[in-house]
């Protein structure tokens, strides 16, 4: 294709040094770190957690086959690609996979988002913020990062929203769960009007909520192992219902919600499951106070990213097509780099122009504010 796209959700591999010299020295001694296996391969620490993740799950983008399952099982840091860190060889993994630009989210970060000691969570995430400004400081108008907050409570989630907006940010990576209560609630108001006043979309990436985080998914299943790769767009599904059902959007109408790597084709039938639940279980076929049917509001508040999703080009006609945003999910297991354009050619042949455009380009651009033409 002729068409340079943007990556609505790719990722960075946080390096040794993130936390360690980027926290407040009271954590340093426990900060996230890179560790070696008595088995060879490297894996990240994080203190309470007694497990995490290997370092070949975040950055086997490109590997097929037994290479890419021998290459998680058994990597070790100094292996992995280094555009999972260093700007300049992300730029050349960029123009290898046709992209012009990435929106940027963390990896161990995503692990971080469950951590069960919050103050913990939230010196991590300032580390993260700091270290991640330079690494997309050094590549302006290519990598446009996503800040990280703790939601420890609701003033400290505002302050943490005017940092991001003051460090060059372009919207906040939300945990699935704030310290205090639920996000649907009244007392979280305030943090939404932030986001809007800042003009910040707000992110939940799957993978991200009690209960579903990475450990929960691959552990609880049943059957063959895959089956666990088959409820992972749950966080996102929920976080759907709960700000939706939950009056939010209808009290925040200008409220931009975006929904990572939960693909987009079974959006359709979850719109319209959302509206049977409240035209036939619900007095009066509606909930008080709305204007619309909640389908509605995810039309017009919520956009969603997928990478090798074809059905969602197939249901096209049944979402709005200006909120659906295309990734490569790189360096992840799950990216399509370096493949993405054979697989786009394929995927979006019964597009028209303006159709790829937007999904390819335009809406990421759009809803984050990206300073691109």
């Amino acid at each position: 294709m002729d068409l340079r796209c943007i990556s609505a959700d790719s990722h960075i591999v946080e390096p040794p040094n993130c936390y360690v010299d980027f926290i407040e020295p009271k954590y340093r001694d426990t900060a996230p770190r890179v560790v070696r296996h008595a088995d060879g391969y490297d894996t990240y620490w994080v203190r309470d957690l007694p497990r995490t993740t290997t370092v070949g799950l975040l950055a086997s983008a490109g590997l097929k086959d037994h290479a890419k399952q021998d290459f998680i099982a058994k990597a070790t840091f100094d292996q992995l690609p280094a555009g999972g860190w260093d700007p300049l060889a992300r730029i050349e993994a960029q123009q290898r996979d046709g992209l012009d630009a990435e929106v940027i989210y963390a990896s161990l970060g995503m692990v971080l988002c469950s951590h069960p000691d919050y103050a913990y969570m939230d010196a991590c995430f300032q580390a993260y913020n700091r270290w991640l400004q330079t690494f997309c400081g050094a590549a302006p108008g290519r990598l446009f990062g996503l800040a990280q907050t703790a939601v420890t409570s609701v003033d400290a989630a505002i302050k943490d929203f005017e940092r991001a907006k003051a460090m060059g940010f372009v919207g906040m990576m939300m945990p699935g769960n704030p310290q205090q209560g639920d996000y649907d609630q009244p007392e979280y108001d305030a943090l939404w009007q932030c986001a809007v006043d800042l003009d910040l979309p707000i992110c939940f990436h799957i993978l991200t909520a009690r209960g579903g985080e990475i450990a929960a998914a691959l552990d609880n299943r049943r059957g063959h192992p895959l089956t666990a790769f088959l409820k992972i767009m749950r966080t996102v599904q929920d976080m759907i219902g709960l700000f939706v059902l939950g009056g939010v959007f209808e009290r925040h109408p200008k409220l931009r919600m975006i929904c990572a790597e939960g693909d987009a084709g079974w959006l359709p039938h979850f719109s319209y499951r959302i509206d049977h639940a409240v035209s036939f279980h619900n007095p009066g076929g509606n909930i008080e106070g709305f204007s619309k049917m909640p389908s509605q509001y995810i039309r017009d508040n919520i956009w969603v990213t997928f990478q090798d999703d074809w059905s969602a080009f197939k249901v096209k006609d049944l979402l709005n097509v200006d909120h659906l945003l295309w990734a490569n999910d790189y360096p992840h297991s799950d990216s399509t780099w370096p493949w993405s354009q054979e697989i786009l050619a394929k995927h979006t042949v019964d597009l028209t122009p303006q159709e790829r455009r937007k999904i390819l380009r335009d809406n990421v651009r759009g809803v984050f504010r990206l300073p691109l033409p």
